[in-house]
C-alpha cells in the first residue's frame, strides 16, 4: 500500500526530472493495481495517491513556502533549495496544482519566484537563467492544459497564469517576426489540444483572444495581420473536424475580424459552407458562425453562390505556417 510519502517522493521525482519537457498526466484507476505508473513522460496516477501526495506538499508549502520574503525568493536561492532533504521548491507547488488547479495561494506563490527572477534579470543579471526559468513554467502549464485532466484544460486560474508567464517572457527576451509567428502558433496548438479534451473550452479559446492582444500591444512595430492570416487555415481545419464546438467557432470568428483580406474571409465562410452543404450538416454551432459571420462582413453573396448555385468560390493563397 502506498503511503503519503511515498506518493509524493514520486510525483517530485517526476516533476524534478522533467526539465523542460511536456508531460501527460492520467488520473489512472486503482484497478491497475498500481498507484503510480510512468512510461517517458507520460504519468499515470490514481486519485488516492494524488490526495496523499497534495497532503505532503500543503505541510511543506505551509511550513517553508508561505513564509519566504521576496529576498528568500531570488533564484540563486530557490536553485539551492532549503536543505538536501528538502524537495525543490518549486516542486512543491506543482504537486498542488495537479491536485487542485486553481489553488490561488500556490499559483501565486510561483508568481512571486518568477517575478523575482524578471526582477534580478532587468536589474543586470544573465537573462539566460531567467528565460528558461519562464519557458519552463510554459511547458509545466501545458503539461496541466494538454493532459487528459478535465479540470485542468478549463482552468481560469491556469490560462490566466501562463498568459502572465508571456507577458514576463517578452520583458527579457526580443523576439523577430518569425519566431513571433512561431511562438503563436504554438500557443494555437496547445488551446486546440485543450479545445479537444474539453469540448467548448471558452477560457483557452480566450486566452487566444488575451494573446492576440497581449502580442499587437506589445510588439507594436510588427503587423499582426501576418500573424493572424497564419491561423485561419489551421483554426478551420479545427472547427470542421470540431464542427459542435461554439467556442471554436466564436474564435474563428474573432480570427477573421483581424484580418484585414475581405478575399480570405469570403474563402473561409464559403469553405465552411460548402462542408455544410455536402454533410447536410444540421448543428446549431456551425450555422450560428455562418449567420454571424455573412452579416458581420456583408458577404450574404456568398450564401448565394455556394447554396443556390453550387460554384466554388477562387481560393487565395495564404502564407506557409513555418
Amino acid at each position: 500500500m502506498t503511503t503519503p510519502d511515498n506518493a509524493f517522493q514520486d510525483l517530485a521525482g517526476v516533476f524534478s526530472s522533467r526539465d523542460n519537457n511536456v508531460l501527460e498526466i492520467e488520473i489512472i484507476p486503482s484497478s491497475l493495481g498500481s498507484s503510480f505508473l510512468q512510461d517517458g513522460h507520460s504519468v499515470g496516477i490514481t486519485k488516492k495517491a494524488l490526495v496523499q501526495a497534495f497532503t505532503i506538499a500543503r505541510q511543506h508549502f505551509i511550513k517553508h513556502l508561505m513564509p519566504m520574503s521576496e529576498d528568500d525568493l531570488r533564484v540563486e536561492h530557490l536553485k539551492k533549495g532549503l536543505d538536501s532533504t528538502s524537495p525543490p521548491d518549486p516542486v512543491i507547488t506543482e504537486i498542488m496544482l495537479l491536485f487542485d488547479c486553481e489553488h490561488l495561494t500556490a499559483c501565486n506563490w510561483r508568481k512571486r519566484r518568477l517575478l523575482a527572477a524578471v526582477t534580478h534579470c532587468l536589474n543586470g543579471a544573465d537573462p539566460a537563467s531567467t528565460i528558461y526559468l519562464l519557458e519552463t513554467e510554459l511547458t509545466l502549464m501545458a503539461s496541466y492544459q494538454c493532459s487528459p485532466l478535465h479540470r485542468h484544460t478549463k482552468s481560469p486560474t491556469l490560462w490566466s497564469h501562463r498568459l502572465w508567464v508571456l507577458s514576463q517572457l517578452f520583458q527579457v527576451r526580443s523576439l523577430s517576426p518569425l519566431a513571433l509567428l512561431s511562438l503563436e502558433r504554438a500557443e494555437l496548438d496547445i488551446v486546440l489540444r485543450a479545445g479537444e479534451l474539453h469540448p467548448k473550452n471558452y477560457y483557452a479559446f480566450n486566452y487566444m483572444r488575451q494573446l492576440h492582444l497581449l502580442l499587437a500591444n506589445t510588439f507594436t512595430d510588427v503587423p499582426c495581420s501576418t500573424m493572424d492570416l497564419a491561423l485561419v487555415t489551421p483554426v478551420l481545419d479545427w472547427c470542421l473536424a470540431n464542427p459542435r464546438d461554439i467556442s471554436g467557432w466564436m474564435f474563428g470568428k474573432y480570427l477573421l475580424e483581424h484580418v484585414p483580406d475581405q478575399r480570405v474571409r469570403q474563402d473561409a465562410i464559403g469553405r465552411v459552407l460548402r462542408f455544410a452543404r455536402d454533410v447536410g450538416w444540421e448543428g446549431e454551432s456551425l450555422w450560428t458562425f455562418i449567420d454571424q459571420a455573412i452579416r458581420h462582413f456583408d458577404l450574404e453573396i456568398v450564401v448565394d453562390d455556394v447554396l443556390r448555385h453550387g460554384t466554388e468560390i477562387p481560393s487565395p493563397e495564404l502564407p506557409a505556417v513555418v
